[in-house]
């Protein structure tokens, strides 16, 4: 059985180029438009090549429930307590001025540190962690 060597998310969207313009500005990523111009898809590589290819397609029907698979920007990996809460906070500001929602400020307790729930231009869910 051949292993994965790579994979990619794509999402179902109103505006492709519009949303993984969104995302390239979250993530630091390159976006690919359609070279006729249109807006049927779009995509955005990282650079570096360690991360997923993000794909985003057009359809028709609007979001209707919560995302079953969501994404996790991981801003806060090794920090703990405030400092961790402190980053986490720069950061859903940055992404809101890009046009994300905050959605909930989850602080830690005694199991879990803290995380942000947002959702981008188009509603879907992610957490900054």
């Amino acid at each position: 059985m051949a292993s994965v060597k790579q994979f990619q998310v794509t999402f179902d969207c109103a505006e492709p180029g519009r949303v993984a313009r969104f995302w390239s500005d979250v993530l630091g990523y390159d976006v690919t438009l359609p070279p006729d111009g249109g807006d049927a898809w779009a995509a955005c590589t990282d650079p570096t090549g360690a991360g997923p290819r993000l794909y985003f397609q057009r359809v028709p029907e609007g979001k209707v429930v919560k995302n079953r698979v969501h994404l996790d920007v991981r801003v806060g990996t090794g920090l703990v307590g405030e400092e961790r809460l402190a980053v986490l906070k720069a950061e859903c500001e940055r992404l809101v001025a890009l046009g994300a929602v905050c959605v909930q400020v989850l602080l830690a307790d005694e199991e879990n540190e803290s995380c942000i729930s947002m959702q981008d231009i188009e509603g879907n869910e992610f957490c900054i962690d």
